[in-house]
């Protein structure tokens, strides 16, 4: 039955994907926007096509996935690692609380001119950014993670002695592994929008100038072929981070 349900799922999402492509042709066709500023879906498909054949599209492409996957993964590690110090001490909640609510609100679009003023217009500023906007999601969510184990067993790894790491890698990881990998997928949004706007303020090589560059110069084919193209990033990479969720917290599935 379930799988009957899985199967109507996914019929009814490409359904509503095909009736918004049928609904973006029949606006192209009786224009009702100027193609200009809307080309239908066979341009936009073209474009890609084209772009792909020229092997530009597929570099941007590579540029801006792995500026997005070093970013989110500097982000996943300074996160993981400081959430599990902080939620695992409530004096460092205590202490560090006002501190980080203070931070995090700050939106990594902000920050982006004080690190220009120190880092320059350099992979290395738009690396910083992404980092930076990119880690709260992670931060937090092992912070709530490690926070709510069970005083139970924090009291059984005082009865044993675990040192503080054990009690982390064998009791406090497992419990916070949900808010961890939901933490993460979070963070991979983040990661993917801040690479895109770091690419155009800072003039980097990737699909975010290219997307710029289009707009500017009223190519709207490639300027949608650039946007739907980020969309399947996007997709693509909340799949991948799915499936592994999935196989990572198998045994809460009953």
């Amino acid at each position: 039955m379930s799988g009957r349900v899985r199967i109507q799922d996914a019929a009814a999402a490409l359904a509503v994907v095909f009736g918004f492509v049928g609904l973006w042709a029949l606006a192209t066709h009786q224009e009702w926007v100027s193609p200009v500023f809307l080309p239908g879906p066979v341009s936009t498909l073209q474009a890609l096509r084209e772009g792909f054949a020229q092997g530009e599209l597929g570099r941007l492409l590579a540029l801006t996935v792995e500026r997005m996957a070093y970013g989110w993964a500097l982000a996943s590690l300074v996160g993981i690692a400081v959430g599990a110090l902080i939620g695992t001490s409530a004096l460092l909640r205590a202490w560090l609380q006002p501190t980080l609510e203070f931070i995090r609100p700050l939106p990594a679009s902000a920050v982006m001119p004080l690190a220009i003023a120190f880092m320059g217009l350099s992979p290395g500023m738009v690396l910083a950014v992404i980092a930076f906007g990119a880690v709260w999601p992670v931060l937090l969510a092992t912070v709530h993670g490690f926070a709510s184990v069970e005083p139970r067993l924090v009291e059984v790894g005082q009865v044993l002695r675990m040192p503080r790491a054990a009690f982390i890698w064998k009791v406090g990881l497992p419990n916070a592994l949900p808010d961890v990998l939901g933490g993460l997928r979070l963070s991979l949004t983040v990661a993917l929008i801040l690479a895109i706007v770091g690419e155009m303020l800072a003039s980097q090589d990737g699909l975010g100038t290219a997307v710029m560059q289009a707009a500017r110069s009223f190519r709207s084919a490639e300027l949608f072929a650039g946007v739907v193209l980020l969309a399947l990033i996007g997709v693509g990479s909340n799949a991948i981070l799915s499936l592994i969720e999935r196989r990572l917290l198998r045994w809460q599935q009953p």
